[in-house]
């Protein structure tokens, strides 16, 4: 029987094992704040891998002193959700077997006596829902539920939250988050990893004075990974399969993609898959075509409901404008109306996350691909 065979390049999914590249300077970090309590705010563009971080620290934790339930909020749209999410995840991190995530929801949660349903693994896949009314503590005894399994049990536990920035649009949402806050920030046997793909969310979620979760922890950026290490992994994989590609085509892959490695691992891939032994130019700019067209209903969803005046600020961003947008001779070349007007652009584009604030405070479209398809496909610009 033949082992599984795997790809070169990964990418849409958790990136891990061979595929994992760099990034040892984060990975220890969050490992030391995962062994020693130690709660985490990842903050990042989208596609730069904080998922598969995460994941890949996870997989480093091999004591059974420290256990971790993961959450990804983006399907949650309300308290409640949340809540129910919290809880099964939590149940399901601290029991290994059927019986024994039976009887922890008999022990920590009877007095809730919660619905439970089961997934096609009765065994292994099942989900809790509570009877939810908002005027009793429902939320705050559920969120004590890793805290008083752990100390009950005499191990730690980690909760990672994928897509954390979710509960900002919950109703209310200060007040749900003064609760988390009040709950957790008085736990001594739980740590928290708290990252998601919305960066202007989350930076104001975690940087503004005003908001309940200022200063929650230990606040990190992920950057990009460098480009002669990128260069060396995509050369090393390359060859692993048997084929070759020059590093100087390597360094058009990070160049293209800008280093974000989402699109660093499918642009290769696509290259990869075009390639029979050796890369030649032809090889990437087909791949740089393909890319475009498989992220382009994405694209087109993204900007096709955009004002005229929308779309003309990112043709300035896209054409190498960062500052200055209120200039006189920037207002007219690409027809930005006025200066105030300026201001509601760069708020509205934010928070649709088509742009964001680069080193050393500039303004740029947050996606490198989104900006070359813009250029290329919509703009019809070289």
């Amino acid at each position: 029987m033949t082992g599984k065979i795997e790809a070169p390049f990964v990418f849409g999914v958790r990136v891990e094992g061979d595929t994992f590249t760099d990034r040892h300077e984060e990975t220890d970090r969050l490992k030391a704040n995962f062994t020693y309590g130690v709660n985490t705010i990842l903050i990042s563009p989208r596609r730069m891998g904080k998922t598969s971080l995460v994941e890949h620290v996870c997989s480093l934790i091999d004591t059974t002193d420290i256990r971790i339930a993961h959450i990804d909020a983006f399907g949650c749209r309300s308290e409640h959700d949340f809540v129910n999410a919290f809880a099964t995840a939590v149940v399901r991190a601290t029991s290994s077997k059927w019986e024994e995530w039976m009887e922890n929801t008999k022990t920590f949660l009877s007095r809730f006596v919660p619905k439970i349903s089961f997934g096609q693994d009765p065994l292994n896949d099942f989900s809790l829902s509570f009877e939810y009314n908002p005027a009793n503590n429902t939320t705050e005894e559920v969120l004590q539920l890793p805290e008083l399994i752990a100390r009950t049990k005499g191990y730690r536990i980690v909760v990672c939250i994928d897509e954390f920035q979710q509960i900002g649009e919950f109703a209310d949402s200060l007040t749900f988050q003064k609760k988390l806050r009040s709950v957790w920030q008085l736990q001594s046997n739980v740590s928290y990893c708290l990252y998601g793909s919305k960066k202007h969310m989350m930076e104001r979620m975690f940087q503004s004075k005003s908001y309940p979760f200022y200063r929650f922890g230990d606040l990190f950026y992920l950057g990009k990974i460098g480009e002669d290490d990128w260069v060396q992994y995509i050369q090393q994989r390359f060859r692993a399969t048997g084929k070759d590609i020059p590093a100087e085509l390597a360094q058009v892959i990070c160049r293209t993609t800008d280093r974000y490695s989402s699109y660093v691992q499918q642009l290769a891939w696509l290259v990869w898959l075009r390639t029979n032994q050796t890369t030649t130019g032809d090889d990437v700019q087909y791949a740089i075509d393909r890319l475009l067209d498989a992220c382009e209903p994405l694209f087109i969803q993204q900007t096709e409901d955009l004002s005229a005046y929308q779309l003309n600020f990112l043709h300035a961003l896209a054409n190498g404008i960062s500052t200055g947008f209120t200039q006189a001779a920037v207002l007219k070349e690409y027809r930005l109306g006025t200066a105030a007007n300026v201001t509601r652009l760069k708020k509205s584009l934010t928070e649709k996350d088509l742009i964001t604030t680069d080193a050393p405070r500039q303004l740029v479209i947050s996606d490198p691909i989104l900006k070359m398809w813009l250029k290329r496909r919509l703009w019809r610009e070289p």
